[in-house]
């Protein structure tokens, strides 16, 4: 089968448009639930998250005039702050960080809502304020009590808060009736199985599992959610979407940085539990989903369950077989030098924690039966960019797949997310001339030109799913578990082996020779981004 890289440079020169008509649509058209007036306290207030994405995304959120029609947002951090240094860091980061322009004359109407209050996570105290401060805000802003809990803190912290908000009466489990309480929390939902168990245990102690929302940022992204209208809304897909046309699916996740400033994380991390367990495993449950038949939350959250049920596990020699891990060494990443990532600040020298895993796993059920499916993500790679690769399998080698010494490409349906969200199909194409020959050429689709305006982010779409409660997008406490149980398999082989020190491959270049051998090994290779 040919190289990827050999067909790579048709993808500019030979590039067919699927339409050339804009489609203007205006963001209000997205709003189909009303939103009911709530107050949002977003624990972590004062961290980098609520300035650089979560405030940004309401802000945005107010300008499509997708907000509800009245609102508070709480921040709750450890550092003192009054109300008007809050809202002035965080006008800095949506100045900065905001897709669409700051409007001063809108951001001064969006401040008037923003508010903090400085407090410990373990101190019952907070939630004694917390709850005063609650219902004055409301008593001002005439609102119903509707209350969102945003947990942008470490793991550790999810018992007090969870108690405390409990006990004071801040949060309450859901009776059936208004207003209502949510909590929404940020990944990483644990380390392993069992601490994944115990998080949940916890939030399940104070909230019914309807009032739980474990984001994952990447679910809101426009191509993700692009995926299944591909899929169920195309007759031209369905019938082909199986074994008997798909030769292989590869999902890549490439960061271009290294570790940075993360580096305390990312050693208790790693690449596994950073990017795997949980963006790319929904990502391969929407590619490998059965068509749920309605789009009730639960009804989809059901068909991505049954894909983490039939991954076939990846145990004992296995896990040296389909798996590979590796760490970043000395470089240059966009003209810049990177340090190896055991000379990062704030890594222990002998660090054996990957940044790099490449994974090749099987769906098995009747579906999938036999195609494999490539997870790659690493830091320190050539570009920032994911995508989700679909190849289909060859045509026999008759015609004008005649030439057994050079194959004729394979067609590739790829989903791109990031940087530039859209998809392209790849096709092969009679070249005009006189001469029966052939080259691959691209139909190419990007949002930006068809819709006539940026892709909302996806932080903006998932708190919006919050405020009117729609949960397909978050993931489930048994789709946590799942994922954690098959993830743990591995980091558990990889325990076992002892192995002292990881592969390498240098800063800026596409990973470790192990990755290409793992894919090269079924005659496949990487695709090139």
């Amino acid at each position: 089968m040919p190289s990827a890289d050999n067909h790579a440079l048709y993808r500019n020169e030979h590039t067919m448009a699927l339409s050339n008509d804009r489609i203007e649509i205006s963001p209000a058209q997205e709003a189909s639930v009303p939103v009911e007036p709530t107050t949002l306290v977003i624990f972590g207030g004062s961290g980098d998250l609520a300035k650089r994405r979560l405030i940004p995304a309401l802000y945005n959120l107010l300008l499509d005039g997708l907000m509800p029609s009245n609102y508070v947002v709480l921040g709750l951090g450890r550092r003192p702050m009054s109300d008007e240094e809050f809202r002035a860091t965080l006008r800095d980061g949506v100045v900065k960080h905001s897709r669409q322009a700051l409007i001063d004359e809108t951001w001064n109407a969006f401040a008037n809502h923003l508010f903090y209050m400085a407090g410990e996570n373990d101190d019952p105290t907070t939630y004694v304020r917390l709850k005063a401060r609650a219902e004055e805000l409301e008593r001002t802003f005439q609102l119903p009590g509707n209350r969102i809990f945003y947990l942008s803190i470490p793991p550790s912290s999810f018992t007090p808060v969870c108690e405390g908000l409990s006990s004071s009466g801040v949060a309450i489990k859901d009776n059936g009736h208004a207003p209502y309480a949510r909590i929404i929390v940020e990944k990483p939902v644990g380390r392993d199985l069992t601490s994944a168990q115990a998080i949940n245990t916890v939030t399940g102690r104070v909230f019914d599992e309807s009032q739980i929302f474990r984001i994952d940022h990447y679910l809101g992204k426009e191509t993700v959610q692009n995926l299944m209208v591909v899929r169920f809304a195309n007759s031209i897909f369905e019938p082909i979407w199986n074994h008997k046309y798909i030769d292989h699916v590869q999902i890549t996740v490439s960061e271009a940085e290294g570790v940075g400033s993360r580096s305390s994380y990312y050693e208790e991390a790693g690449a596994l539990r950073d990017m795997v367990q949980n963006h790319m495993l929904q990502l391969l449950c929407l590619v490998a989903m059965e068509p749920p038949y309605s789009l009730d939350p639960d009804v989809v959250r059901n068909a991505k369950m049954e894909v983490l049920r039939c991954l076939r596990p990846i145990i004992g020699k296995d896990v040296e077989k389909f798996t590979v891990r590796a760490q970043y060494t000395e470089g240059t990443a966009h003209g810049e030098p990177m340090p190896g990532y055991r000379r990062e600040k704030g890594v222990d020298p002998t660090s054996t924690t990957e940044t790099y895993v490449a994974v090749k796993c099987f769906v098995e059920n009747w579906r999938w039966s036999g195609v494999p499916f490539y997870l790659r993500t690493g830091k320190a790679l050539p570009l920032r960019a994911s995508e989700i690769a679909v190849q289909f399998k060859d045509i026999p080698q008759i015609l004008f797949n005649a030439n057994g010494q050079s194959p004729q490409a394979p067609n590739v349906l790829t989903l791109r997310i990031q940087p530039e969200e859209g998809l392209s199909l790849r096709i092969v194409s009679r070249v005009p001339g006189t001469r029966a020959q052939t080259h691959p050429v691209e139909m190419n689709f990007k949002y930006g030109e068809v819709f006539g305006r940026p892709s909302p982010e996806a932080y903006e779409r998932l708190l919006l799913d919050v405020m009117v409660g729609d949960a397909s997008r978050f993931m489930r406490r048994d789709a946590v578990e799942a994922s954690w149980a098959w993830i743990t398999q591995i980091l558990e082989g990889w325990q076992q082996s002892g192995q002292r020190w990881l592969p390498e491959y240098q800063a800026g270049t596409w990973g470790p020779v192990e990755a290409d051998r793992l894919i090269q090994n079924d005659g496949r290779s990487w695709r090139t981004l």
